[in-house]
């Protein structure tokens, strides 16, 4: 990731436009590849150890989202916009939301420019800081899932750190990604819009190259294949979202949103990481 802002801060980026369409595709072609090397037994157990956590993190960060943008005086579309990205999953939340809400073109850059760079802030000081408190791949990969916002950073960072809290942080994050969908429907309810709610299919994808795996029983080196290369591709996404990163959006971001996404941001790696390690 940061080979790919270097590469675009001196040299440029010759296919800028293509650079989001790009991540979006890479990506979900990487997730659904690392579901042929993950065992549904273990997804479940996994999802069921962070369903609580995820259900009292969005309430929560909702909650404070609106709570602090009032206090901050902040736009009410570009605070609800971070909240959800950083309750749910970035960039693609704020995405879903948007159209909803009716958002402006600047409220939009500015809840991706704030999460866009607080992701690549988690991506580097995450493994860090949980090799120092010496914690498990499945405490890893449960705070990684919890506490960053886009599923890019989250798996970026959780395969940084190991390949079960990569097969963990995975699960949980895109069972996460799915309350996109209460959400969405709510928001069209509160904003009363007739805005269209996208939903992420790539996450049904996953769940099926899951199931093929554990019930089919392909061979081992096919699955073990699979995911490799998946997490190849990966290596390339974080390239490009590296490469999507500049100066001017990190100044396009603006201090109130920056102040609220900080602030929400540390709430809920702070409050996650506490109940991994001591509930």
């Amino acid at each position: 990731m940061i080979t790919g802002f270097l590469f675009s801060l001196i040299f440029g980026h010759p296919f800028a436009q293509h650079n989001k369409t790009a991540v979006n595709w890479s990506l979900k072609i990487a997730v659904v590849g690392l579901g042929f090397g993950i065992y549904y037994e273990k997804a479940l157990s996994a999802g069921k150890e962070g369903f609580l956590l995820t259900i009292a993190g969005i309430s929560l960060t909702l909650f404070l989202g609106w709570l602090i943008g009032r206090i901050l005086k902040l736009n009410p579309k570009s605070s609800y916009l971070l909240s959800t990205g950083t309750a749910i999953c970035g960039g693609s939340a704020i995405a879903a939301i948007a159209p909803i809400i009716k958002a402006e073109e600047r409220d939009i850059s500015m809840a991706i420019g704030t999460v866009f760079l607080l992701n690549s802030i988690a991506l580097i000081i995450f493994p860090p800081i949980g090799l120092w408190l010496e914690m498990s791949q499945i405490e890893f990969g449960t705070w990684a899932a919890i506490a960053i916002h886009d599923t890019s950073s989250v798996v970026g960072a959780a395969a940084t750190y190991g390949k079960e809290a990569l097969e963990i942080a995975t699960t949980i994050k895109l069972a996460r990604a799915l309350w996109i969908i209460p959400l969405a429907l709510i928001t069209t309810r509160f904003f009363k819009s007739e805005g269209k709610i996208k939903f992420p299919w790539f996450i049904l994808l996953f769940v099926a190259a899951m199931l093929i795996n554990s019930l089919v029983g392909l061979p081992e080196g096919w699955s073990q294949g699979i995911s490799g290369i998946a997490r190849k591709i990966l290596t390339g996404t974080l390239f490009l979202v590296g490469a999507g990163l500049s100066i001017e959006k990190i100044k396009q971001a603006g201090w109130q949103s920056l102040a609220l996404g900080i602030s929400l941001w540390v709430f809920i790696s702070i409050s996650s990481l506490v109940v991994i390690l001591f509930y």
